[in-house]
């Protein structure tokens, strides 16, 4: 019998050692070492939690907050760090993309019949 726990566990394990997830990891160090580059993160990180959460609690979101997290977003897009730090996120969403549509495939397929 087939366990795809096994699978989906030496697969977390394949994945650390993949050029993409090992690039996200050397520029989110990289990224950390510039202290100014970090407390920026950490700030929009912060904000995008709090808009997450008041999107679920059926809050509204002034004008002003996307003003602020928008003005963040771009003083960000700046630090060099934060680009490359950016760049590594893409591929590692394009590998889980991909990731995903393998594992999906056989849910699709039963759907197309």
């Amino acid at each position: 019998m087939i366990n795809v726990y096994d699978t989906a566990n030496q697969l977390e394990k394949d994945l650390r050692q993949t050029p993409e997830i090992l690039g996200l990891q050397g520029a989110f160090s990289q990224m950390k070492a510039d202290a100014m580059a970090y407390s920026m993160f950490q700030k929009m990180q912060k904000m995008q939690a709090d808009f997450q959460e008041k999107q679920i609690n059926g809050q509204e979101i002034s004008d002003e907050e996307i003003k602020n997290l928008q003005d963040l977003s771009g003083q960000l897009t700046k630090f060099d760090s934060v680009k490359n730090l950016m760049e590594q996120e893409r591929k590692v969403n394009a590998m889980m993309e991909e990731l995903n549509k393998i594992i999906s495939k056989p849910l699709a397929e039963i759907y197309q019949s």
